[in-house]
């Protein structure tokens, strides 16, 4: 039997390095195998879908989608744990690993596919780590083929011409955000990464790769930009905080972004795929917001929803979610 977890990934891929940033971080063996044309014959043999990252185990089990990847493999390797001990940051860490997944991922996508510089460098990166060794006419055609395939995908992420500036004010605001936040600690709830650090982060990171957005990360944020480097070998420099002293700077991420944006969009996307519609409009932070929805963060919230419904006391934890506006969408 084989020591070690193999994590077939890209560095492209937001989900792909939070896996590697949290096996790292628990010190688990692991080979970190870029997806290329050389390495196709274990993915091949594995893979259930055409997506990294997947992780095969040292008892060779594929597994696919990195919140479910993280969980198996933290339930195997409890210690150090990623989960705060106080049950009400634990849940919201889980809230804002939600959110880092499905509403981070509109700004990266979005960012990486809108401008005629985020794509040629994102579309040459991808070309190049899938296509070692090729000569500059087969990597030419690898580059416009990858352009082809994910530029008209922005859509997917609800990202369209209606959309995209409230995804950009919505990065911007979630930097402004953080920056503070970060100049208090070294992860999002203290000073050890918690789940939704990798979450977040591989979004960030992804994010700060790309010339637009990571301009923006440079020019602006200072200790978000220090706690991206941290992440990519992240590890415990002291303890989780208490809500009381993370309150001050993560009430308004709750409020501003996960209440008044994401919970809403989440909701009604639901909804749209619950009732077979092919398009659907919220309202979000008094603009329209309109796109297809998306099976899978139906899948998704409904799985946040389970786990918000298997708390016992939820007393303390709903009247933080009440007051910025998560509440509603937990309980339907």
């Amino acid at each position: 039997m084989a020591s070690e977890y193999h994590l077939h990934g890209i560095e492209l891929s937001p989900y792909s390095v939070k896996v590697r940033s949290y096996f790292r971080y628990k010190g688990i063996p692991h080979r970190w195998i870029p997806r290329s044309l050389d390495t196709e014959g274990e993915y091949q043999k594995y893979q259930k879908l055409p997506l990294v990252p997947l992780v095969v185990t040292p008892d060779n089990k594929g597994i696919q989608d990195s919140t479910p990847i993280i969980e198996y493999v933290e339930a195997l390797h409890p210690e150090p744990s990623i989960h705060p001990t106080e049950p009400t940051v634990r849940f919201i860490s889980v809230l804002l690993e939600e959110f880092g997944d499905e509403w981070g991922n509109k700004w990266m996508f979005h960012y990486r596919w809108a401008r005629e510089a985020d794509i040629l460098s994102a579309a040459g990166r991808i070309a190049r780590s899938m296509m070692p060794a090729v000569d500059e006419a087969q990597l030419a055609n690898g580059i416009a083929m990858v352009r082809e395939r994910m530029v008209p995908r922005v859509s997917f992420v609800g990202s369209n011409p209606q959309t995209a500036p409230q995804i950009e004010d919505s990065f911007r605001d979630t930097l402004t955000i953080l920056e503070p936040h970060f100049a208090k600690r070294a992860y999002l709830f203290g000073n050890r990464p918690a789940f939704a650090d990798f979450a977040m982060w591989g979004q960030l990171y992804n994010a700060w790769t790309d010339p637009t957005p990571g301009a923006i990360i440079n020019a602006t944020t200072p200790n978000l930009l220090a706690w991206i480097h941290r992440m990519l070998w992240p590890r415990a420099e002291g303890d989780f905080e208490p809500w009381s002293s993370l309150a001050p700077t993560l009430t308004p991420l709750l409020e501003r972004q996960v209440g008044g944006l994401f919970m809403p969009w989440t909701v009604a996307n639901a909804s749209a795929i619950a009732n077979g519609r092919e398009e659907f409009s919220v309202e979000l932070g008094g603009r329209t917001w309109t796109q297809k929805p998306q099976k899978y963060h139906a899948k998704s919230l409904a799985t946040l929803r389970e786990k918000y419904q298997a708390l016992s006391d939820k007393r303390a934890l709903d009247a933080i979610l009440d007051a910025t506006g998560c509440l509603a969408g937990l309980r339907a």
